[in-house]
């Protein structure tokens, strides 16, 4: 445990730090590349390049001083993080990196305010934390290696299947090289997907599994991403995969990972919503196909915010659904319609998802919510579910970025 004197002297830099954050932690990462390149790997270069690493980073940082002496506050943010680690095989081995690379940013970054107190504490601090994160990682190696067809590490998958779903999303279809089973895991959950790069090195990122449990394969389905302003890069493996690889190919998968999911046991009598925006769709898919299997008489209503339908995926997969099981209903909202015109106007709506647009489809507000999207979609529903009083146990996301920014 943290001595007083420790806890004391890292909550007395939370002001610091919050003021300085985002300075910190781009130094921190800039310093952590070159001092240590073989981390570059277990790193998203288009998140590095728009910032969104440094300031869910910074947020972390803050949050840890500010609550170390309850950390029962930071409860979901240590299991998120474990849970990415695992993912991405962070392993015990790769703590003193970044630990030592932090600790000299602090010095580098504060100056004179880094005095060998401070120092001294904030190394205890992150051991501290080192040590919670590797004791949860390791539970989550164990009981993805040891589940039926379940591993840890690598493990190689052929694309066994191609299919565009729109103009922007492509599913890949990955089955096991070795042709043995797959570990069964809970709808919303990711894969991990490691390629080669150009220079001989290699590079991961984490995609949504967007179809149910129990099929002898993987599907990912990929958005190809572009660089959000003319100085940034395109996401490298969405496009690599979008233009390179092919059926036959082999890629490299770790097991599924995540603390977003729907639990098939949980039965429930109040109504599930599911919200999507974009290709926030696909651990969405994922979960309402369980839902559909699982619990058949509880009512579903499913919202997808897109474009319009051309980069819209999955909306016929949806159609038939709602065809063939009367507790679904079905709503589609495009902001900018196909010369400002709608196909159908039964189920659909011009506009963005809103708290008015949710209530018209909803029968009754005391509902489980589920929802992943883009940033402005996420803080806006977040927002208008916590005006709403739902409790915080019925309200279920999947936020790539900084959660703080929800809040904010």
């Amino acid at each position: 445990m943290l001595s007083q004197h420790t806890i004391d002297i890292v909550k007395s830099t939370a002001p610091i730090l919050q003021e300085h954050g985002e300075a910190l932690t781009k130094h921190f990462y800039k310093r952590m590349f070159e001092h240590n390149p073989e981390v570059k790997p277990y790193f998203n270069t288009l998140n590095q390049s728009s910032g969104t690493q440094q300031k869910a980073l910074a947020g972390a940082i803050t949050a840890y001083a500010a609550n170390i002496d309850n950390l029962e506050v930071l409860g979901g943010a240590v299991e998120l993080i474990a849970q990415k680690h695992a993912s991405l095989q962070i392993k015990p081995e790769h703590y003193p990196i970044v630990g030592s690379n932090l600790l000299a940013s602090i010095q580098e970054v504060l100056g004179e305010g880094a005095t060998d107190e401070v120092i001294t504490a904030w190394g205890e601090a992150y051991q501290f934390l080192a040590n919670i994160l590797q004791g949860r990682e390791k539970q989550i190696y164990d009981a993805n290696a040891n589940k039926s067809g379940g591993w840890e590490g690598f493990r190689k998958f052929k694309i066994s299947r191609k299919e565009k779903e729109s103009t922007v999303i492509c599913s890949f279809y990955l089955e096991p090289e070795d042709g043995e089973a797959l570990p069964e895991y809970l709808s919303g959950q990711y894969i991990t997907i490691r390629i080669p790069t150009p220079d001989g090195s290699t590079t991961m990122r984490n995609y949504s599994l967007s179809d149910k449990p129990g099929n002898k394969y993987f599907r990912i389905s990929v958005k190809r991403e572009k660089g959000l302003k003319a100085d940034m890069p395109d996401g490298y493996i969405s496009n690599v995969l979008h233009n390179d690889f092919k059926v036959g190919d082999m890629v490299e998968l770790t097991p599924p990972c995540g603390e977003f999911f729907l639990n098939p046991k949980d039965q429930h009598e109040r109504p599930l919503v599911l919200m999507a925006a974009g290709v926030g769709i696909t651990p969405i898919l994922s979960i309402l196909l369980t839902a559909l299997e699982s619990m058949k008489d509880r009512p579903i209503v499913l919202i997808h915010g897109a474009l319009n339908e051309e980069v819209q995926a999955f909306k016929s997969t949806i159609d038939n659904l709602v065809l063939k099981h009367k507790n679904l209903k079905a709503h589609y909202c495009y902001s900018e319609p196909e010369n400002g015109v709608l196909k159908n106007k039964e189920n659909a709506s011009i506009g963005f998802i809103t708290a008015d647009l949710i209530e018209s489809q909803i029968s009754s507000r005391h509902a489980d919510y589920y929802f992943c999207g883009p940033k402005p979609f996420m803080v806006n529903v977040y927002h208008d579910l916590l005006a709403w009083g739902i409790p915080g146990s019925q309200v279920h996301f999947e936020f790539f970025g900084p959660k703080e920014a929800l809040t904010a």
